[in-house]
């Protein structure tokens, strides 16, 4: 009876494992927390830097990235960031996720709708979130952060709305546009109906627009068919847009599935792929 108990306790005593090390984080960004004054509060950016970012002492390219907060699209857009990156479809880019706390409220501009304001009391505050970003997010960046000075900004929904406002009413606060699935409904599709005035003004730099949406139904097509129209009659000639729908996607897919095509419309590598690779971009009613 003794034999085999020792055995067994061999047997247990090989089995453990020796101590394991202390975990080590895992770190992939930095959290800055703003004292907002067009938003009179505290408001949180999380940047992510590219991996030689340390040791290259190059500058970057700068992506900013409505909803940025960890538990909205900074994780999704930072790895989509990286793959494209490794693969050279896109270039290494600094991620600026600016974090939103009431979307409806800082992503949607003013409305006179009554059963609107109904349904969203607080919306209508876009020109300060835009201020925001203009006069602190942005400003802080530069300062803390190699950029090359090339910028682009990305986000999907409410904040795709937010990115066609700022495309059309101050398109020279950013490079570069990607507008996934817009909701351009917003306000009896007000911004779309103004698009063609909008795009009248000249800008003082050229810019890249990237936009997309889903099979989302005639309430929210509607208005991206007019802004594509507007796009399509405008004489502009500092502007580069790709309009690229995904009608075999739905509002709760198309983030995830056409962020990669988006980076490297707006920040595309001079690398030469395999046609293979499937990083073709096919754009409908494209205009350069």
């Amino acid at each position: 009876m003794i034999r085999p108990l020792v055995i067994l306790l061999g047997i247990a005593l090989a089995c453990v494992s020796p101590a394991a090390a202390q975990p080590v984080p895992i770190t992939i960004g930095e959290t800055h927390t703003l004292a907002s004054k067009p938003l009179a509060q505290d408001r949180t950016v999380n940047v992510y830097l590219p991996a030689d970012y340390a040791t290259s002492g190059k500058t970057y390219p700068v992506l900013y990235l409505i909803d940025g907060g960890l538990d909205q699209d900074f994780l999704h857009i930072t790895g989509t960031s990286a793959l494209g990156a490794l693969w050279a479809r896109s270039q290494d880019v600094i991620v600026v996720g600016i974090a939103t706390q009431d979307r409806r409220r800082e992503l949607t501009g003013p409305t006179q709708d009554a059963a609107l304001l109904k349904e969203f009391p607080t919306a209508g505050g876009s020109a300060a979130f835009r201020a925001f970003i203009r006069d602190e997010v942005i400003p802080m960046v530069a300062k803390s952060y190699r950029s090359a000075g090339e910028t682009g900004v990305i986000g999907e929904s409410l904040a795709g709305l937010f990115i066609v406002e700022t495309y059309l009413t101050e398109p020279d606060l950013f490079d570069h546009y990607a507008a996934i699935s817009p909701s351009l409904w917003w306000d009896d599709e007000r911004l779309a109906k103004a698009s063609g005035a909008f795009l009248a003004k000249p800008s003082a730099k050229p810019h890249r627009l990237y936009l997309t949406i889903a099979d989302e139904g005639r309430e929210m097509q509607t208005g991206v068919d007019r802004l594509i129209a507007a796009l399509g009659a405008s004489k502009r000639a500092d502007q580069t847009w790709c309009y690229a729908p995904r009608p075999d996607l739905t509002h709760a897919t198309i983030y995830h599935s056409v962020s990669p095509e988006a980076l490297q419309f707006l920040f595309p590598t001079s690398v030469a792929h395999d046609p293979k690779s499937g990083f073709d971009i096919t754009c409908q009613s494209p205009k350069s």
